[in-house]
């Protein structure tokens, strides 16, 4: 498969309204590894938009999931994330969880973030109770490679109700990754950060990190490409200056050659003045010569 989105349910048939049993209430996980690496990043709204169709679509962490909503916490599942296609998801939002009885099929995909106080139920006793829900994917993430975990990201995917493993591949120095076929994305651990890669479109789901990032790269290119700008201005002038320069120093050359050309034609006209005035006086003392001798 190498489309991204899901295709949009059929639309569903007026049914008149029900009671619904909700699920019990649970506390939120006080480790802030949820909120470290699944919220404050924001991979639940990234995902959300990039999966659209938020009417049958649920992304949401921390939502209980069971057969049936019984108001018991007995045989419930909590994972931190939970993605289900062609669902109700307002029915989700009204019981406070995901009844596989109610929308007739398992969630489609589930992921657990580490901490050393639920490593031993996710990889040990969660593998199970999500098969025999029937969920298609189930991924493990832990952001200190092998210190809850075994390993830093693992998923299974389900095949005749037994978890086979999913390949993880690694694509460069800390940087790890396995393809989830039921979001088509893959899944990443990337130096100890969590994130979901799209082959189709060859990028990263937008998250609030990236779009920061990305806004970091925009800015430093403007910042870059004015400081060229500037730099080229500043070449031109330069070499505008060092042109007019050029240009006086030639003007002062040239001025310097006529001058003395000039200097050199003076001093042959007083030569030859002076010449002249030589001959004139030696004829005029001939002349007186000549005549003092008659």
């Amino acid at each position: 498969m190498t489309t991204a989105k899901r295709p949009a349910p059929a639309p569903a048939t007026d049914s008149p309204p029900r009671s619904r049993s909700r699920f019990p209430e649970f506390r939120p996980r006080v480790d802030m590894q949820n909120s470290l690496y699944l919220n404050d990043p924001g991979h639940i709204p990234a995902l959300r938009t990039h999966f659209g169709f938020p009417d049958t679509t649920i992304v949401l962490g921390e939502v209980p999931v069971g057969w049936n909503a019984t108001g018991e916490r007995r045989g419930l599942r909590i994972p931190d994330l939970l993605i289900a296609f062609h669902i109700e998801r307002a029915a989700v939002i009204e019981v406070m969880g995901y009844s596989i009885n109610e929308h007739g099929k398992p969630p489609d995909f589930v992921l657990e973030i580490a901490s050393l106080t639920t490593a031993r139920r996710d990889e040990i006793e969660k593998p199970g109770d999500y098969a025999d829900f029937g969920v298609p994917e189930y991924w493990r993430f832990d952001h200190e490679w092998g210190r809850s975990y075994a390993v830093g990201l693992a998923g299974d995917s389900l095949d005749n109700g037994v978890y086979q493993p999913i390949p993880i591949h690694q694509s460069g120095a800390g940087m790890y990754w396995g393809r989830s076929d039921v979001l088509n994305l893959d899944v990443c651990w990337e130096h100890g950060e969590l994130r979901f890669y799209d082959p189709a479109a060859q990028r990263y789901l937008d998250t609030y990190d990236t779009t920061h990032y990305a806004r970091i790269a925009a800015e430093d290119a403007r910042d870059a490409e004015q400081a060229a700008r500037i730099a080229a201005e500043s070449t031109r002038d330069t070499e505008q200056a060092a042109r007019i320069a050029a240009e006086s120093t030639r003007d002062a050359e040239q001025a310097a050659r006529i001058a003395a050309e000039s200097a050199r034609d003076m001093a042959e006209d007083a030569r030859n003045a002076e010449q002249d005035a030589r001959i004139a006086a030696e004829a005029q003392v001939a002349e007186l010569q000549a005549e003092i001798r008659r």
